[in-house]
């Protein structure tokens, strides 16, 4: 019988998941890449989905032990801080959120008091690194690729690896952030497919579950290896990068990423308010000449 229980929770406007991962022993539970609602139109930041996560905490008698990001997402905010303003929990990420946080910084301009050492998290976490989730192991993989701080998570033979892989029929996601690398991605996913086979691979995204009656979160590396359309059937670097091209050749930037990412490097905080309480996003604007 497994020690693990794992529930999905889809957000349909970002076709995110964000996973409650629970030692059963214990009951203590890791809350995977959690969204916050955020409608760009008009401001407006709800906390819909996050409670519904809570309320499931709460009515499985749950603790929340950790709060983890598998990266600094371009296509969502994170709920991370609010979870933990409502029911605690240690926030962490991969230790090169330090390098996205520089980037970032420098091409928002963002104010001096931003500090780029990860502060913002309570744990930041290097390749290999150990952890406890109640009486579980959690292995931490570094994976970048999509981003520069791009982590997955082992737990036994589950592992969950936020946006480096995607479900077979959609292959991976795009590369698009600052510093992302098609060649990094590709080692990334091979260290990923090197896990024995039964390894269940829990994905990040399902881009075409909008289509479905039933959202997949769940495949496995033996699924990946023979079915995923990019990197499937022991694909070269140079085939790799080909179809990735392809797959990806009509997409477009994440419409939230330059809002998201502000809100992810700080771990789910909103940027300072000014005096009257406001807060505010930077956006860049090329100037016409």
């Amino acid at each position: 019988m497994s020690k693990i229980r794992i529930d999905p929770f889809y957000h349909r406007t970002s076709h995110a998941i964000t996973y409650v991962v629970t030692d059963l022993a214990t009951r203590q539970s890791a809350i995977i890449d959690p969204v916050l609602d955020f409608d760009m139109a008009s401001g407006t930041i709800s906390t819909c989905f996050a409670d519904n996560i809570i309320d499931h905490i709460d009515k499985h008698g749950f603790e929340i032990e950790w709060i983890l990001e598998t990266h600094a997402h371009c296509d969502h905010m994170s709920a991370a801080c609010y979870i933990k303003t409502k029911r605690g929990g240690t926030t962490g990420i991969g230790e090169h959120i330090t390098q996205v946080q520089h980037t970032v910084k420098r091409l928002l301009n963002l104010d001096e008091s931003f500090q780029c050492n990860g502060e913002q998290f309570d744990q930041l976490f290097t390749d290999k690194e150990l952890i406890k989730l109640g009486h579980l192991t959690i292995h931490i993989m570094h994976t970048p690729g999509h981003t520069p701080a791009c982590v997955s998570y082992l737990i036994e033979d589950v592992i969950f690896v936020g946006d480096t892989l995607s479900t077979p029929e959609w292959g991976t996601v795009n590369t698009d952030f600052p510093n992302s690398s098609t060649t990094t991605l590709y080692h990334s996913i091979n260290n990923i497919l090197a896990l024995p086979n039964c390894t269940r691979v829990f994905i990040g995204h399902d881009p075409l579950g909008y289509k479905r009656q039933d959202n997949i979160f769940e495949t496995s590396v033996i699924a990946q290896k023979r079915y995923n359309c990019v990197v499937g059937g022991k694909v070269t670097l140079a085939e790799f990068v080909q179809r990735h091209q392809q797959r990806h050749i009509d997409s477009d930037i994440p419409h939230l990423l330059l809002a998201a990412i502000q809100i992810n490097i700080r771990a789910g905080n909103m940027p300072p308010a000014d005096r009257k309480g406001n807060a505010y996003l930077k956006i860049p604007l090329n100037q016409l000449s």
